[in-house]
């Protein structure tokens, strides 16, 4: 007798410890937590690479190159044939720079000598103020960044970084 009474009293607990329902409150919507990322791929970098390269040779200068995607992920990076070594770090650099702050490093530089409040955004580490690198767009939005050393000089890194751009993707270097 005391067996059934046992077994009855337990699997009501059983059932009843069961039906406890949590009221769990959805704060926002997934889209909300959620956002999607436009990223330069794999052949867009190549592509902004080699537009650069033949923009540089019709100047004359062989030059490094690096392709950064929105996150800051080095996707390429290229030393033109007899281009210093220390050209192949500013290039990451300077597409370092353009990404973080979203401005191509030839008009930061110039920005921040005029501003003694700002002067001082070479003392972080990974920025580096020299012309060369610029932000990629598409749609009005920062996909990744390019940077170039090696070109001869200011304007010729910053005129040969402005020429990644693939146009007829809406992939440009101006928002």
């Amino acid at each position: 007798m005391k067996i059934p009474f046992l077994l009855l009293l337990f699997s009501s607990c059983i059932v009843f410890g069961q039906n406890k329902t949590e009221n769990t409150t959805i704060l926002h919507s997934t889209d909300e937590y959620i956002k999607p990322v436009n990223n330069l791929s794999t052949e867009a970098a190549l592509e902004l690479a080699n537009r650069m390269i033949k923009a540089a040779s019709t100047k004359n200068k062989s030059v490094s190159v690096a392709v950064l995607d929105a996150s800051g992920t080095t996707i390429l990076l290229l030393r033109g044939n007899g281009v210093g070594p220390h050209n192949t770090e500013a290039s990451r650099r300077k597409a370092y720079t353009a990404l973080s702050t979203k401005t191509p490093t030839l008009l930061l530089l110039r920005n921040a000598e005029q501003n003694p409040d700002t002067k001082n955004l070479n003392t972080l580490p990974e920025l580096l103020l020299l012309s060369g690198g610029v932000p990629i767009w598409y749609k009005g939005e920062i996909i990744g960044s390019v940077g170039v050393s090696g070109g001869g000089s200011p304007e010729n890194d910053d005129w040969i970084a402005r020429s990644a751009s693939i146009p007829e993707t809406g992939i440009t270097t101006s928002k």
